[in-house]
């Protein structure tokens, strides 16, 4: 078993610590303004400024014309940009992109700009408004302002289901290989993965186990994305798509069966009826394999704590401690065998039939 350090994940929500002599208020101040960096952020990637600029200098005049903003307004926000080294000021009011800017551009690796429409964009921060709803309910933001679940905006919202899509690989892109690296895959004859999204998980896997066969599982509307991906990697030889629901059932009769970033979208009662289906779908020998953050207990800051507020707003879900995957796990008829680390923030939490 390989890859037990622990490294902070791209995009890390946990402020750093406070340099020696910053009083308490203005420790408090300086978390409470980052709202102002991340709308910054999100102004440029909506109106696609790295990509106007990626192929030279250009002046805010010109940029207004481009994006139909005002003029003073957008070099107001693009020399804060450049203090924030996403742009650079070559001369007054004409502006470069550096190599942090570069990032942001449509299509550069690591989806930094799908990720930050999906976080910081408008559709997700009205949810942030009802965060005290959240708080007095415990239901999601985002039943309150849009009227359903997340995943059902998303279906309707093509937009934003793309974005969204591509900044969960652009967030957890980084975590397939550690997770192939921290656990034997090869023992399975075919893995399903449940809820696979858009496959990058799966085709990872099935590349570094030539002899495994997999099958993902989802919503009918994530399939021809996933498509693209299986056959992008060329493993679609060794995996089967296939549409539906998990709350409904699970494709049955398979060894090994994962389920990646799924249940912190969901309640408790929900997680148990997720993991039911698996349990009737699970072959007596077979095993669950569950990639999530497992909380740390005590007060040792942990980007899944952040993380964890944003599963109340946005989704209804929960990020779970060891003790909690054991109590849901239980409640499923599945007992908790093991708790492997990886190289990431991820664990992967391995249950089999109790």
């Amino acid at each position: 078993m390989t890859g037990t350090t622990q490294i902070e994940p791209p995009g890390s929500a946990v402020p750093k610590a406070p340099s020696p002599g910053v009083p308490p208020h203005a420790q408090l101040i300086r978390i409470g303004i980052g709202i102002w960096a991340s709308r910054a952020l999100y102004a440029a990637a909506r109106l696609r400024l790295a990509d106007l600029v990626a192929e030279g200098p250009r002046t805010s005049a010109d940029l207004a014309k481009a994006t139909k903003t005002h003029e003073p307004s957008l070099y107001r926000l693009m020399r804060t940009l450049a203090g924030m080294g996403v742009l650079t000021e070559t001369e007054p009011r004409r502006f470069a992109l550096t190599t942090l800017g570069a990032a942001l551009k449509s299509n550069a690796p690591g989806a930094a700009r799908a990720t930050i429409m999906t976080l910081a964009g408008d559709w997700q921060w009205r949810a942030w408004g009802e965060f005290l709803h959240s708080l007095q309910t415990g239901k999601s933001g985002i039943d309150k302002v849009w009227g359903k679940p997340l995943f059902e905006f998303l279906a309707d919202h093509a937009e934003e289901a793309a974005d969204f899509s591509e900044a969960m690989v652009g967030r957890h892109g980084h975590q397939p290989p550690a997770i192939a690296a921290a656990y034997d895959f090869a023992n399975f004859k075919t893995l399903v993965d449940v809820g696979g999204g858009t496959g990058n998980l799966l085709t990872t896997l099935l590349r570094a186990n030539p002899n495994l066969r997999g099958v993902l599982y989802d919503l009918p509307h994530v399939i021809p994305e996933a498509r693209k991906r299986v056959d992008e990697r060329h493993v679609s030889d060794r995996c089967d798509l296939v549409a539906g629901d998990f709350f409904k059932g699970v494709p049955p009769g398979h060894d090994g069966y994962v389920l990646s970033h799924v249940l912190h979208d969901w309640n408790d009662e929900q997680s148990i009826a997720i993991l039911r289906q698996c349990r009737r779908a699970i072959g007596t020998d077979g095993r669950l394999l569950i990639v999530e953050i497992v909380l740390p207990p005590g007060d040792a800051p942990h980007d899944g704590k952040y993380l964890d507020l944003l599963m109340l707003t946005v989704t209804g879900g929960v990020e779970r401690t060891a003790a909690e995957f054991e109590r849901l796990l239980s409640a499923a008829d599945f007992r908790l065998s093991r708790i492997v680390p990886t190289a990431t923030e991820q664990s992967i939490v391995e249950a089999v039939a109790a």
